[in-house]
Formats: C-alpha cells, structure tokens, sequence
C-alpha cells in the first residue's frame, strides 16, 4: 500500500491503458528490466518469465512502453502460457473442503466490519532479524550446510550437479535454435529469448522436484480460496497436491512448499478486536509451523529458507511472511502483491497474477467477438482511490460514449459484456500493486497524466493495423495466464512453478564435501 500513497509524485506520471483480451495473466514483459541484469547462466530471466514489481524509484518523467502488461510504476518480464476454458474443480472443493463443512464461507477484505491494521515497517518487527542471505541475480549463491545437519551429502551433491548442467543447457541455447516440441514452440519479441526460455522450461519439465510438507490441516493449511480475487492462491494450493512435479521424497527435492493460505489466516486467526495485535495469531501461525518443520526435517535449516517457497495472493501476504526473518529474506514467496515498498525482493520472489474467478473457473471470461467488431473504444469501472482515478473520472466519466468510464457501471450492464465490446481496457493505477485488470487484458499503452484529456485522440490514432497485431500477439502469449483443471503445459500454474524453478537455480547449496 505504502508505494502509491507514500510516492504519488512518481505515480501521478503514469496512466496505463490496456488492451482488453479476454485473459488470465500477469507474467508478461518483453525487454530487460532495468533493475536487475540477468544471471550469470541465464541473462534472459527477467523477461522469458513475467515479473511485475514496483518501485518509487523510478523517475517522474519516465514513461514505461512494454508489449506486456505493466503496472503503474512497474517494470515488466515475460512468460507464456495458453490453453482452452478451463473446467474447475468438483463443487466438493471450492475451499478444499466437503459440503458438510462447518466452515462459514470464506469473506473478502470489504466484507470485514473492522478497520485494517497498518502495514507494519519491518524496523517495527519484535524479532532478530536474520542475516541478509539475498539470492543475486548475476550469479549462484551457495549455502553452505552444517555437517551436523546433513549427513547425507552424496543425494545433494548429485542434485547440484544436475541443476548445473540444466544451467549450462539453458545457457548454450541462448545462441542454439528452439527444440521442437508438438504442443508448443515459444517464439516472436514477446520472449526476450525464446530459445533459452524453452529450454528453461524443458529442463523443469524432466527434473524439478517439490516436496509438499504434509502437516498442518485445513483450512489454514493446504487449503486456499479457489473463487474471487484470491483465487490463485488456493488453486495453486490444490494443484500442488497432485501436480506430477511433486515428490513423496524430501532427499529427491530441489524446493520445499509451505502449503499455507494467507487468505485463510485472515479470515479464521485475524484478530478482529481493535485493542489487541491484530497480526499476532496469524504471525505465531506461520512461525510455528515453520518451527514444526524445522525441527521435525533438515531441510528448512540446512539451507535457512532459501530452497522453501511459498504462495499468497492476499495483500497481507508480504507482512505476514515477516513473522519468521529468514522466510522474509531468503525463502521464495510467489505473491501478487509485488510492491517493494513492502518488502518484494525481485531476485528471490516471485510475482504471480492476481486473477479473478467468479465462480471458479475461466468460463464466460475467455474470448470474445473479433477485434474488427468491437463498438466501444475504450471502457473502465471501477471505485476511486488512488492519485489518477480522480483525475480520469473527471474529465471523461459519462462524457462519450466511445469512452465508456464510470465509477459504478449502470444496473443490468454486465462488467465482462462491457470488456468484450471494447477495444481497449482503461486501467488507471490505484493504490495497489495487484488488480485482476492486469489479469483481464494484456497489452498496454502507456500514457502521463497530463494525457488524459487526450485520451481518444491517442486512441484513435494507433491504426488498425497495429491494433491487430497487438490483439494477436496478446492471443499468442494468452496460454500463459490461463487457468486449467487439470493444469497444462505453459499455463499459469506451471508458469508460476518455472518461476520459482528458475529461483532455484540461482543458488547452490553445498553439500558437506563442499563446505
């Protein structure tokens, strides 16, 4: 939250209009980010995955151009992904749970009757902090293990050495040509290189390994919101129970699941009594269960987090990860809410999309009619908040009818007939990271503030032609965001596992003989 409140001179520069393709995304970019240079074996990671963070550093001037979807103040990277209307899960598992489950149905943020606690600053924290082990980007980092933790050095050894030469293979296709492969071939200036993230992708697909952490119960543990805006979270959750990538032996892993719902917590442990902590139930949560498995296994403390990854799209997610330092700072945490103004460290993390499911599935979400036949310019609904909204709202909220803008849309107009019926979606920032608009269209024009009176002169000036091929190319990397039960190939769920795949391979952990 701290990042648009706290920087609106940055953010009052940048408005971003996005093409609306009816989609599932968040992990698309094109060029090199400028924060972050690419690894030493694969320079071609921050834009062959998407990863959309934001920063107040970024100058007032500067203006973003990006054949992906970008966030106000954000820098972009690419994925891909694509697939057909998903099916959802059985009616049985909505939270992963029976219809004879006492539990009340999940609330949302806004159906809360309490205030919000502030995001707590981490110099706040009551707790040591840990040692700054941040993986970097321009190389692999290596852990060393205590010898009175791991005895059996050989198994780690030889994993290592696998993910060294997956990083040489991804490396010498930097400058090789693309593999083939029936069901999909990455390829146009959608990938920063598309050969090098196919091989990526190939070398997941033969040998990453997760170990899934079996205690805990529902619905904290193992258990996530599958409808709404937090539905990633408790999809993810549940394909990793099943997916093929997991494995029943911890000594065969390269990464550690904490299968744990930020949602849930919110909704079951948050303390909604406003004279008490209200963080303090859902952090000692999180930090006994990391102390259950850490003194129970090896491998939380052989690495200190670092090879542990967890998922949370609720926006508490990055402040409840600080009730353990080392899961803070070292341990990957796949997050739709990638500011890093709280925290988001886009050399270890991961940024996931924030994708709204109404009822669970992709169904009514996915495509539309031709782009040719698409009478309204451009369309936004939505509440007011934030630096630019104001702005937008007042010089275009119902002023033309080829810019439909609205603070609330007319009762009886559907908000997803209105996207179909647009050629562009207007997404103006507010004053999160995360908004399922990024999930709702791909493409963007980016535009300053001062703009905004001239919105449908801009708009009406890209020609059809380059309208055409930014609505094709968003179709071509569509795969990437899209929602599937069961999940398939590029699609987001394996998207975010690549990810959290390509942050492995980043560091090195040491076995004995090593350290």
């Amino acid at each position: 939250m701290g990042s648009w409140r706290n920087s609106a001179t940055s953010s009052m520069k940048l408005l971003w209009l996005i093409l609306p393709f009816m989609v599932v995304a968040v992990f698309i970019g094109v060029k090199k980010s400028n924060l972050a240079d690419g690894s030493k074996y694969y320079p071609w990671v921050w834009s062959s995955v998407i990863t959309s963070y934001s920063t107040s550093a970024i100058k007032d001037n500067e203006a973003v151009a990006a054949v992906g979807s970008v966030s106000l103040g954000q820098r972009p990277t690419v994925v891909e992904g694509g697939g057909e209307v998903a099916e959802g899960p059985s009616e049985d598992y909505v939270f992963h749970q029976t219809s004879n489950s006492s539990y009340p149905p999940l609330a949302m943020e806004d159906e809360m009757d309490v205030e919000l606690p502030a995001i707590a600053k981490e110099d706040d924290m009551n707790v040591m902090s840990g040692p700054d082990i941040f993986v970097s980007v321009n190389q692999t980092h290596g852990f060393p293990v205590d010898a009175q933790i791991n005895r059996k050095s050989t198994s780690l050894d030889k994993l290592e050495a696998r993910l060294g030469r997956a990083r040489a293979a991804i490396k010498e296709a930097e400058s090789g040509n693309k593999t083939h492969d029936p069901d999909y071939v990455p390829d146009g200036p959608m990938y920063w290189s598309a050969a090098a993230f196919q091989r990526s992708y190939l070398e997941m697909e033969k040998q990453f390994k997760v170990f899934v952490y079996e205690e805990g119960e529902p619905p904290i543990f193992h258990d996530g919101p599958c409808k709404n805006i937090y539905a990633m979270e408790g999809n993810f959750i549940y394909q990793m129970e099943t997916t093929k990538y997991r494995t029943k032996n911890p000594e065969k892993a390269h990464v550690f699941f904490l299968p744990m719902s930020a949602t849930m917590m919110v909704h079951y442990i948050f303390e909604r009594n406003p004279n008490v902590d209200h963080w303090l139930p859902m952090k000692q949560t999180i930090k006994d269960y990391v102390d259950l498995v850490g003194s129970k296994y090896p491998f939380w403390n052989r690495s200190l987090g670092a090879d542990h990854f967890t998922v949370a799209c609720h926006d508490w997610g990055p402040e409840l990860s600080k009730a353990v330092p080392y899961l803070f700072k070292n341990s990957i945490r796949a997050l739709c809410n990638a500011n890093i103004s709280e925290g988001f460290n886009p050399t270890k993390d991961v940024s996931i999309p924030e994708i709204l499911l109404p009822d669970g599935t992709t169904h009514g979400i996915l495509n539309g009619p031709s782009p040719r036949y698409r009478p309204v310019l451009a369309f936004f609904a939505g509440g007011v908040h934030g630096p630019i909204r104001p702005i937008l709202l007042e010089y275009w909220q119902d002023k033309d009818p080829d810019l439909q803008v609205h603070k609330y849309l007319p009762k009886g107009v559907s908000y997803m007939a209105m996207l179909r019926q647009s050629k562009y979606c207007i997404s103006p920032s507010g004053y999160e990271v995360a908004s399922p608009r990024m999930v709702e269209a791909l493409y963007t024009v980016i535009l300053t503030v001062e703009d905004i009176p001239n919105l449908k002169k801009i708009l009406t000036g890209i020609s059809t032609r380059q309208y055409l091929r930014m609505q094709m190319r968003g179709k071509q990397v569509r795969r990437h965001f899209e929602v599937n039960f069961p999940p398939k190939r590029y699609d987001v769920f394996h998207m975010i596992l690549h990810s959290v795949w390509l942050r492995r391979l980043n560091i090195r952990i040491q076995g004995v003989a090593d350290s």
